[in-house]
């Protein structure tokens, strides 16, 4: 994972290509961060969005928060079973081709 110069982004990158990035963003709501989540096309190395939902619940907003509402690609099974295997309480709805996943984050151990 590295860390551009904007410290609300995330990437996963790969001999120098990204190949997957996210947005972490807090909201209006107070407890609630808002991350987008992107993966480039075609063939991934085995685990990257799962790297990515990693990154994206490690950053330092997302410590601090109660929930997290994320957006991805709709078909994306990989990212979706790593939310769930590290957050409670998920759930999905389908907007266009994206799904928005709306997860209560597991405090800190």
């Amino acid at each position: 994972m590295t860390r551009p110069d904007d410290p609300s982004t995330v990437q996963i990158q790969a001999d120098g290509h990204v190949l997957a990035e996210a947005e972490v963003r807090p909201t209006d709501q107070p407890g609630v961060v808002h991350s987008e989540l992107h993966v480039e096309s075609g063939h991934l190395p085995a685990g990257t969005r799962s790297r990515l939902v990693d990154a994206v619940l490690e950053h330092p907003e997302v410590d601090s928060a109660e929930r997290l509402v994320a957006t991805m690609p709709i078909s994306d099974t990989e990212m979706l079973d790593r939310v769930r295997e590290r957050c409670d309480g998920v759930e999905t709805r389908a907007a266009g081709a994206t799904k928005l996943v709306e997860a209560r984050l597991e405090p800190p151990s």
